[in-house]
């Protein structure tokens, strides 16, 4: 690998970084029955209390990996409100961080009666995270001086933030716009010229069609911003769904792209990547029970390691409406 080439592996991993190092990640993971993790103003909005429980593994047999955990639950709270929290673990390499959020969301319901779906929802996330950089093997196999490495101590900064979001749900058809990190919060865990924050932009937006008794379809997309990077990324999503008699089985694939990348030198030509990789997922959902894998898969010549990226997703539907809304909306239903 040439001195090129090893620069655009550097690029991508500290984006990878930069996304799961600014609160709450962003994943496939939304895409498991789970917009919650993304969308405050999805709290409260289904028909059920939903739990979901998630475990994020990236590159295995690679030390210090990414990895994530996540529980969450959020459910309604009187008939036009509903609430959540979120509790989650992120590590990657040296850095960690632990946060927990509380959300709070009002639904207004614009349909004659409480089972056509027809909801503008609001809502707003505030949470604390802790943010750990571990310094103790920085000088082990190189002892020269740095002014802003301690060498002997883990580093730790907490710092409080919120998501405000806002989301459509008619029928068949929705639409989730959120704020993430809203606020200018400012860490100095590296050193006083880190950024003050990496606010995003986040648009999602689906429908569902098809037969309820053979195959259901739902095309979807989601558009992401970081402010003051300008980083920008698209999912483009599409599932199925299919009703058994014990329940539904369901699967899909995603696939993401950056729109921005670096140029590198290939043999006698510069090249240019982008960041991309492609998800596969599946799912099933038993009763109250709901149970989903993803496999996510780096694209391009030039990457960190050739291993994947995994998660499960465990979770249960508790205190359901004796009626579900009349519509083709498994994210509501």
């Amino acid at each position: 690998m040439n001195l090129r080439k090893f620069y655009l592996v550097i690029l991508v991993f500290i984006t990878q970084i930069s996304f799961s190092q600014e609160g709450l990640p962003v994943y496939s993971d939304y895409l498991s029955d789970n917009y919650y993790l993304l969308h405050p103003s999805m709290a409260g909005a289904a028909s059920c209390t939903k739990v979901r429980l998630t475990a994020r593994q990236q590159w295995f047999g690679v030390e210090d990996a990414p990895a994530l955990q996540t529980i969450s639950i959020n459910g309604s709270l009187g008939e036009r409100s509903g609430g959540g929290v979120i509790v989650f673990n992120d590590r990657n390499g040296y850095h960690s961080q632990k946060g927990i959020k509380f959300t709070y969301a009002h639904h207004l319901m614009f349909s004659r009666d409480n089972i056509d779906l027809n909801q503008l929802s609001f809502g707003m996330s505030a949470g604390f995270v802790q943010s750990q950089l571990d310094e103790t093997d920085f000088l082990i196999n190189n002892p020269a001086y740095d002014p802003i490495i301690n060498g002997t101590i883990v580093q730790s900064a907490s710092y409080f933030n919120v998501d405000i979001g806002a989301s459509y749900n008619f029928l068949d058809f929705y639409v989730h716009a959120t704020v993430k990190n809203a606020l200018a919060s400012d860490r100095k865990l590296y050193t006083d010229r880190e950024p003050v924050n990496l606010r995003r932009f986040i648009l999602n937006s689906g429908y569902t069609f098809g037969d309820e008794d053979r195959i259901l379809w739902e095309p979807s997309f989601m558009f992401q911003l970081v402010t003051q990077t300008q980083e920008k990324t698209v999912d483009l999503n599409i599932k199925a769904y299919k009703s058994l008699d014990f329940g539904m089985l369901w699967g899909g694939i995603s696939y993401r792209r950056s729109l921005d990348g670096a140029q590198f030198v290939e043999g006698q030509s510069v090249s240019d990547q982008k960041l991309q990789y492609i998800t596969p997922i599946i799912g099933v959902n038993f009763k109250s029970y709901m149970l989903s894998y993803t496999y996510s898969q780096l694209l391009g010549n030039v990457k960190f390691d050739n291993a994947g990226f995994h998660q499960l997703t465990l979770g249960v539907n508790l205190f359901c409406k004796p009626e579900k809304y009349h519509c083709n909306c498994p994210a509501i239903n």
